[in-house]
C-alpha cells in the first residue's frame, strides 16, 4: 500500500489557499517528499502527515518555488529529535545549493546524504522505494521522478517443500533473503513466482512535453503531471517559459497509457482550474484537477 498526497498544486509563488506544488508519500513507515517550496512544512502539518518520518527527499530542480522551504523543514527535522541520517537527491549542484540554504540551518541532529544526477536517467533503491528519475525539458537542468513498490512473485509452498525449507525461513525468502539449509543455500528466486504487478507514481513538472516522459510513465497508476496553464492562447507563453498545457499533459497521460492523472504547477494567474477540464476529458477521461491535499491510497492488485 502506497499513501500518495499532493501537498500542494502552485507555481512560481504561493497563494492564500494554494502551497506550491510538492508531493509526499508513505510507504512501509518511510516517507518521501519530492520538491519543497515555501510552505511544504506547513501544508504537510495542515494534512496531518510528520515530517519526522521523511527519510528521502527529491529536488526536480532548483528554481526557488521548488526548493525555498527546505531550511525551515530541515530544523523542524531536527526539533523532532530526528537522528537517522536524511538522503536527499537532485541535479548536478546539489551539495552546493544546499549548503547555502544551511546557512540559516547550520546545525542538525543528523546526517544528509546527498546523490547527484547526472545521466538522462538514473535508478535508485531507497527505502523499499526503486525510484527512477528522467531529464524533462525545462530552462534549467530537471528531473521527473517515477516512485515504483515492487511485488515479489507469489510463495511457492511446494518448491518451498521440495527444497525441504523449514517454514521459519519461510519469511526471510518472501522478503527476498537468502537463506542456508543444511550447507545449502536457497534463494528466493527458486521459491517465488513471477514478479507480480507493482505500484508506480510518475511525478512530473516544470518541462515542455518529450518522449521521454511518454516512456517513463508508461502503465503508471498515477501520473502527477505539470499544467502550468489551461487557457488555450496561452500555448505560446508556455512553449517561451518551458511549461506545459492542460492539453499536453493529457495526451502525455493517453500516450503513456496512464491509469489516471492529476494535473499540478497552476500559473497563479489560474484560479479555477476545473472550468478548462472539458478539453483535458475528450483527450484523458481519467483526469481530475488537483488540488492541495489530494489524497490516495494505491493497493496492489491481484
Amino acid at each position: 500500500m502506497l499513501d500518495v498526497c499532493l501537498l500542494g498544486t502552485g507555481g512560481m509563488m504561493p497563494l492564500p489557499k494554494r502551497w506550491l506544488t510538492a508531493l509526499m508519500t508513505r510507504f512501509n513507515g518511510s516517507s518521501l517528499l519530492i520538491d519543497c517550496g515555501e510552505g511544504t512544512q506547513i501544508a504537510i502539518k495542515q494534512k496531518g502527515w510528520s515530517v519526522h518520518d521523511i527519510d528521502v527527499i527529491c529536488f526536480t530542480h532548483y528554481h526557488a518555488d521548488h526548493i525555498s522551504g527546505l531550511p525551515g523543514l530541515l530544523l523542524s527535522m531536527g526539533n523532532a529529535q530526528r537522528e537517522k541520517p536524511l538522503t536527499l537527491v537532485g541535479p548536478r549542484g546539489l551539495v552546493k545549493v544546499v549548503d547555502a540554504l544551511r546557512v540559516i540551518a547550520p546545525e542538525l541532529p543528523f546526517a544528509i546524504e546527498y546523490i547527484e544526477l547526472t545521466e538522462k536517467t538514473h535508478t535508485l533503491y531507497l527505502y523499499g522505494y526503486r525510484l527512477e528519475a528522467f531529464r524533462a525539458n525545462h530552462n534549467i537542468v530537471c528531473y521527473g521522478y517515477n516512485i515504483n513498490i515492487d511485488r515479489a512473485g507469489k510463495f511457492q509452498v511446494e518448491k518451498a517443500v521440495e527444497y525441504q525449507v523449514p517454514k521459519n525461513c519461510w519469511g526471510k525468502l518472501q522478503k527476498g533473503q537468502m537463506v542456508e539449509v543444511d550447507g545449502r543455500q536457497i534463494t528466493p528466486d527458486m521459491v517465488l513466482g513471477e514478479a507480480r504487478k507493482g505500484i508506480k507514481v510518475t511525478y512530473c513538472t516544470d518541462t515542455r512535453p518529450t518522449p521521454l516522459i511518454v516512456e517513463s510513465a508508461k502503465d503508471a497508476d498515477l501520473l502527477i503531471c505539470e499544467g502550468m496553464y489551461g487557457e488555450p492562447e496561452k500555448i505560446q507563453k508556455a512553449k517561451e517559459n518551458k511549461h506545459m498545457m492542460f492539453t499536453e499533459a493529457a495526451k502525455i497521460a493517453k500516450d503513456s497509457n496512464a491509469a489516471a492523472m492529476w494535473l499540478t504547477h497552476y500559473s497563479p494567474s489560474l484560479i479555477r482550474p476545473d472550468i478548462f477540464m472539458d478539453d483535458v476529458w475528450k483527450i484523458f477521461p481519467n483526469a481530475k484537477p488537483g488540488r492541495d491535499g489530494k489524497t490516495v491510497e494505491l493497493n496492489f492488485k491481484d
